[in-house]
């Protein structure tokens, strides 16, 4: 490593050990990544840098699952060329960002995203007002060490030790076909190991997100966490507060939303990540069974329907995930004697208003988690017609499969003991196959029987007498 660049690591590492630079060349001859299994965008892009006489190389996340044998979605680039240089060899070029600048070259609504080598920075490039939302390296505030500015830039050498985890940082190169691995990547890669690049602690004071990363590639790979990788998240998971929550609402959704939501939960609690994220969540959850039980079932039910290609909604996640503790507020309420109906709606503005102190959850998606809560109430209630305008609600699929989920995992703490005793999601179910004569009867019997679900909560209305002439 030259001298200079040891020197500039060193002042930014804090006094720490700079992480080493040595490059390990693995021929084409000796790894899996062909070019036929490359986005033939992503291909176009790299030989067209390559002919305009830039370094050019497929890098990060693409190359990583390339090798694993995976089917990445994503192919990024990284190159020596500049962003105004790149667009003027791409027609097709957009500039993107001001603080981390990156060219988009677009091939319809496909995108490849092309990224100038970058270098670490100087002690004085932090500053209060600047942000950075790189995927693979974003940055934060200036306080406590986080990096700000990420247009500095660098050469290739420079890019690979920046990166985060060291599978991150293999860079296939157009040129010969290699694999250029300057950290140690592929024998992590091969001990399914991952590992930060650099000093852990440094790197997450740098970025706390980094955490998150880590539970992320972790619960996708299937990949253990070094343990000098995995230590410092005790004691420094409390930075994520200085996150914007915004910005953990994103990295929520990569983690829940990715197909293997089980699998990152899993990991969040072996962290206590589960309780800076979802405080309440998490918290109940440790002490309830039947609320770990229920999350866990969520979760599970979005990775299936992710699986099989059907759509999810971050709505119905994050309904089931503050669920406890809406509940255990609910039934506190009804024990002060506040009707049913109101109590859930208190119950639920008060759990989202905290949540999104944390994470911020849009109303798009807040909005239809209340619906769902509020069609718990309404559930049990199936005389006369209102059974049929249920079923005619456009969340009624969600409040369903959000009751079955609840029947599964039993009663919640504080739950009355017998609230599933009448099995009301089985009901539902055959309701729904039934055609319409039978559903008539299967009204006419719940009328027959007067249940007293139907009318809980509500007050008889008095009927007025007329006044006597």
């Amino acid at each position: 490593m030259p001298k200079r660049l040891v020197g500039f690591l060193s002042r930014v590492f804090n006094g720490s050990k700079p992480p080493r630079a040595e490059l390990r060349v693995i021929p084409r001859e000796a790894h899996n990544v062909s070019r036929k299994d490359i986005s033939p965008h992503a291909l176009k892009v790299l030989y067209r840098l390559k002919d305009a006489g830039y370094e050019a190389y497929l890098v990060g996340g693409g190359v990583r699952d390339l090798l694993l044998g995976g089917d990445p979605k994503d192919f990024d680039v990284a190159t020596n060329a500049t962003p105004e240089q790149v667009k003027r060899v791409f027609g097709n070029c957009r500039l993107v960002g001001r603080r981390f600048r990156l060219a988009h070259i677009l091939f319809g609504r496909d995108v490849i995203e092309v990224a100038t080598f970058r270098a670490h920075h100087a002690a004085d490039d932090t500053g209060d007002d600047d942000h950075v939302a790189d995927d693979e390296d974003a940055s934060l505030h200036g306080k406590t060490g986080m990096i700000l500015r990420d247009n500095v830039w660098g050469t290739v050498e420079e890019d690979a030790i920046r990166r985060d985890f060291t599978v991150n940082a293999l860079y296939y190169n157009i040129g010969d076909f290699a694999i250029h691995d300057y950290v140690g990547g592929m024998k992590d890669l091969e001990k399914k190991r991952l590992r930060l690049i650099g000093d852990p602690e440094t790197r997450y004071r740098e970025d706390p997100v980094r955490m998150l990363r880590a539970v992320r590639f972790a619960a996708k790979l299937g990949f253990t966490v070094d343990d000098g990788t995995a230590r410092p998240i005790a004691h420094l998971k409390p930075l994520l507060h200085q996150v914007p929550p915004a910005r953990l609402f994103d990295e929520v959704l990569k983690l829940l939303l990715g197909g293997y939501g089980h699998a990152s939960w899993e990991w969040l609690e072996r962290f206590g990540l589960d309780e800076v994220l979802f405080p309440d969540a998490g918290h109940v959850a440790r002490r309830d069974p039947n609320a770990r039980k229920f999350i866990l079932a969520a979760l599970d039910n979005s990775d299936r329907r992710i699986a099989d290609g059907k759509s999810v909604t971050p709505a119905f996640l994050f309904a089931a995930l503050l669920w406890p503790e809406v509940s255990r507020r609910y039934q506190q309420l009804l024990a002060e004697g506040m009707p049913d109906i109101p109590a859930m709606a208190q119950a639920g503005q008060q759990v989202l208003d905290e949540q999104c102190r944390v994470v911020a959850i849009p109303r798009r998606f807040s909005a239809p988690a209340r619906e769902i809560w509020d069609m718990q109430l309404r559930l049990p209630r199936r005389s006369g017609k209102r059974a049929e305008a249920m079923l005619q609600s456009p969340r009624f699929r969600a409040a369903y499969d959000f009751l079955l989920l609840r029947e599964d995992a039993g009663p919640l703490a504080r739950e009355p003991q017998d609230i599933f005793a009448e099995q009301l999601g089985e009901w539902w179910s055959d309701y729904q196959q039934a055609d319409t004569d039978e559903r008539h009867a299967m009204v006419r019997e719940l009328d027959a029987r007067r249940q007293p679900g139907d009318n809980a909560g509500r007050k008889r209305r008095r009927r007025r007498r007329k006044p006597a002439n």
